[in-house]
């Protein structure tokens, strides 16, 4: 497996040969055990799943250098990557979306568009293209890491390489886990209502457990607001996906009209198929429990395959359009909040 292969998250690199299938197992196990260790500290230490395998992974960074593990990392970066994806569909359904009401469905709406907006713009201001600056904002405006991941599949690895990703990764768990500490203080500072905390918090906060963290630590009613927002903030990841996909396709690609690559209409498929009832309650909450574990599969290879040396290549500077970007999303959610959900 040749490096580019290893590092073609969209699949538009055309593969030299399709390795088998023991030849994906000792990466495979790094991997496994690599994200075991991280569900284990995770669990019993209260710390972000994310972050730990993120942190493991880099640990483990050595390894990157056995060729015998290449497949298996590519392996679990992409195809186990875009599982949890299509997994991430059953946790969205239209009912909790109608249910914030027309004003509230459009703030968040804007505060997405907004927030990847100042990524683009923040990208541009420290030297980045606009790729990055979806990537950055993306993944604040959406659901943190998760959107990272896909949002890179998506935009495909010669738009945003390795280094780029592992750095929005490392950013965007440490701010997310700052921010479900400082978001609800300075909610209470304020003196806020359940309404208007639940939807500060679920409009801003990154990842997905934080925000619903942050909201329940304030109040059960904030937590409950806080998780139909979020969720509805990870209900916008496959339109934002399809709208890159379409203005953005992968490089090399002949078609004209618009592709969607199968991940986001499996997840499009399966939020439709939750929508309707269609999935009983346990497998909702199995495909959550699976989709979790597999992004963070995804998450520790990636972390294994980077190349360290560009991570401190790049300095502070993409931290700097993350931090912009995440400013920007707790600006607004709180003017909204304040202003006109109360």
């Amino acid at each position: 497996m040749t490096a580019s292969m290893a590092a073609d998250l969209y699949g538009d690199v055309p593969p030299l040969r399709r390795e088998t299938w023991r030849e994906s197992i000792p990466g495979l196990v790094i991997v496994g055990l690599g994200t075991l260790a991280a569900g284990f500290i995770s669990d019993h230490y209260g710390a972000p799943l994310t972050l730990m395998a993120l942190l493991l992974g880099l640990a483990l960074n050595f390894l990157s250098s056995d060729r015998r593990l290449a497949a298996g990392l590519g392996f679990a970066s992409r195809s186990l990557l875009r599982w949890g994806i299509v997994l991430v569909g059953a946790r969205v359904t239209v009912t909790q979306i109608i249910g914030l009401g027309p004003v509230a469905l459009l703030s968040v709406l804007a505060i997405v568009a907004a927030t990847i907006g100042v990524g683009i713009i923040a990208a541009r201001k420290f030297g980045f293209d606009t790729s990055f600056g979806i990537l950055a904002g993306g993944s604040v405006a959406i659901c943190g890491a998760s959107a990272a991941m896909a949002l890179a599949t998506t935009l495909g690895s010669r738009r945003v390489s390795e280094a780029q990703l592992t750095l929005v990764l490392v950013g965007i768990s440490a701010m997310s886990a700052a921010a479900m500490v400082l978001y609800p203080i300075a909610a209470h500072a304020l003196s806020m209502s359940n309404l208007s905390a639940g939807f500060v918090l679920g409009a801003s906060i990154h990842d997905v457990a934080q925000a619903l963290g942050a909201g329940y630590a304030y109040s059960d009613a904030a937590g409950q607001i806080a998780a139909i927002v979020k969720l509805t903030r990870v209900a916008l990841l496959a339109p934002v996906l399809a709208i890159i996909a379409f203005f953005l396709p992968g490089q090399g690609s002949k078609a004209k009209g618009i592709a969607l690559p199968w991940f986001i209409v499996g997840f499009f498929v399966l939020a439709g198929i939750n929508s309707i009832g269609w999935i009983p309650a346990f497998a909702a909450t199995g495909s959550a429990k699976i989709a979790t574990a597999l992004l963070a599969a995804a998450v520790t290879a990636t972390a294994i395959k980077s190349p360290l040396p560009k991570l401190l290549e790049a300095g502070p500077r993409p931290l700097m359009v993350l931090a912009a970007a995440t400013i920007a999303a707790f600006a607004l959610a709180l003017l909204v909040a304040l202003t006109v959900v109360r």
